[in-house]
């Protein structure tokens, strides 16, 4: 490795670290692109013989850029068309439940959505400590926050999000069966089937972006969402619905000749489906592979 190749193979090394940080800041896949592309701008602009720990650096830089980055989107996703909900990495259609990867826990867009929660450096501080297992020192001195004032964050932050989370682990193989038994009781418009798999509480969340028709609002009630789904079927007949992957956790993938054009996954207790997020900002689908 000569010296000219030398800060490139440096950050080449460290990208898929700083993505994976970036997007779990972010939520979403083109913002994460474009952080990580800053981080690499200001590595070839710094003096890098003054830097003592390239992968410090790197980290740091792109923590900061992905606050400062998402302080700025934060009035954009308020002022967004009806819900906003992250942006996936992968759309796969293999529907077997081996594609639940260890992706899908720590990326699922309900995880991911729920992170909207969080303050931009509480987001920065969860994430590292939960996801990249940094200690708190470290975190503090990423942040310039004292070490007490990181530690209260991360304690704050789990407490938000376990109030917007499921407190049970479900089998992968049953939460995946309870959401194509949806997706089939859908496409059938069966009313009764729909309501039964849904919890009498369930939500529908569903981001159109203003470029597709989705619920403007979150939908609130099994009964409800019920209806909605076989007014739906009664308008457009059968659907074609397929079992598939979102960021590696199970998802209906909707298609329309040939185009997906949209794609839901689900939050459940085992027994019935908690929520629906579904996806239809064809912006915000990937190309299924």
């Amino acid at each position: 490795m000569n010296a000219t190749n030398a800060p490139d193979t440096v950050f080449e090394t460290q990208r898929p670290r700083l993505f994976a940080l970036a997007y779990r800041l972010l939520g979403s896949r083109s913002e994460a692109e474009d952080v990580v592309q800053d981080a690499w701008l200001r590595w070839h602009q710094t003096d890098r013989a003054a830097v003592r720990d390239p992968e410090a650096w790197l980290v740091t830089a792109t923590t900061r850029l992905g606050i400062d980055r998402l302080r700025a989107v934060r009035s954009e996703r308020i002022a967004y068309p009806g819900p906003w909900l992250p942006e996936p990495l992968t759309v796969d259609e293999s529907p077997g439940p081996e594609h639940r990867s260890e992706l899908a826990e720590q990326v699922s867009i309900a995880f991911l959505a729920v992170l909207e929660r969080l303050g931009p450096e509480e987001r920065a501080a969860f994430l590292l400590k939960e996801a990249f297992d940094y200690d708190y020192d470290q975190i503090a001195e990423l942040l310039d926050r004292t070490e007490a004032n990181c530690r209260q964050m991360v304690h704050r932050a789990r407490e938000r999000l376990q109030s917007g989370r499921p407190r049970f682990e479900v089998e992968p193989a049953r939460h995946r069966e309870l959401l194509e038994r949806f997706m089939h009781a859908a496409q059938r418009g069966d009313r009764g089937a729909i309501t039964g798999l849904l919890d009498a509480n369930a939500r529908l969340v569903s981001d159109g972006g203003g470029k597709a028709r989705a619920v403007i609002r979150p939908l609130l009630g099994g009964e409800r969402i019920a209806r909605l789904y076989w007014a739906v079927a009664r308008r457009n007949g059968y659907s074609d619905w397929r079992m598939g992957t979102l960021n590696g956790e199970p998802a209906v993938l909707g298609y329309t000749d040939g185009v997906l054009t949209s794609a839901t996954v689900a939050v459940s207790d085992g027994e019935h489906i908690l929520e629906l997020l579904t996806l239809r900002n064809p912006d915000k689908l990937p190309i299924p592979h």
